[in-house]
């Protein structure tokens, strides 16, 4: 702005408050002139502090990208940061693993024990996810209904396995009664999942749900509380490979 290459300008900052501790400022910048010889003398600043609107904008930044009823991403967010953790592994040369979730006979617990009780058994299964989403990269969804979604960077079939045996063992420790889902007669999940090894420009961040998808319908067509891998071969009548 001294140097003549823009005649004002609008910053927004954080800075520290001998009070407050820390707070979000927003200062307008203006050059002045020589009255006389019209040369830039100086510049202008007017801040004012803008914590409560910054706070605010946060805060619907949260709600806009996490679902309702169990607080973990929205569709919209885990479509976004798959898409984005896709490129970051076509980039790097690192696996991506995506585990599918879905509660096995939902509908009949709904059905059996009311709409609350459906409602705190997500919130449940939610909290288990939120648990098993360890690192900052990781990202745990409800993918719609009943069926949730954890994105696993940099985690390869192996890892991606183990997390989804530890999420079905700690929603069988919640032991929560379903008399219509037997053999264990307690909500349980059935998980699909899928490992990237090497990302390619043929291919789009869509064919590892679309992977996921096929394992989830394989282990659901197999029976409640099983986890089958993308490119499991399953026994029983028919064999089918996810």
């Amino acid at each position: 702005m001294r140097g003549g290459e823009a005649e004002g300008a609008r910053i927004i900052y954080r800075n520290r408050h001998r009070e407050k501790g820390e707070i979000w400022l927003e200062t307008a910048l203006r050059v002045t002139r020589n009255p006389k010889s019209g040369e830039i003398d100086g510049v202008v600043a007017i801040s004012h502090d803008m914590t409560e609107h910054k706070d605010l904008e946060d805060k619907l930044a949260v709600l806009a990208s996490s679902d309702g009823l169990t607080g973990l991403a929205n569709r919209r967010h885990f479509d976004e940061q798959l898409e984005s953790e896709w490129e970051r592994a076509k980039r790097e040369g690192t696996p991506l693993s995506l585990l599918l979730l879905d509660v096995d006979h939902f509908k009949k617990f709904n059905d059996q024990y009311g709409h609350q009780a459906g409602d705190a058994c997500l919130r449940s299964v939610a909290r288990v996810l939120s648990e098993q989403a360890r690192r900052p990269a990781d990202v745990a969804a409800r993918y719609g209904g009943e069926e949730f979604a954890l994105l696993l960077p940099n985690t390869d079939a192996a890892g991606c396995a183990q997390v989804g045996e530890r999420i079905q063992q700690a929603i069988r420790d919640l032991g929560i009664l379903h008399a219509l889902n037997p053999p264990s007669r307690l909500i349980t999940l059935s998980l699909g999942g899928a490992t990237l090894l090497s990302a390619s420009d043929k291919l789009h961040c869509t064919s590892l749900i679309e992977a996921a998808d096929k394992a989830l319908y394989a282990a659901k067509e197999s029976g409640p509380d099983r986890l089958v891998m993308s490119g499991q071969v399953i026994a029983w009548p028919g064999s089918i490979r996810a």
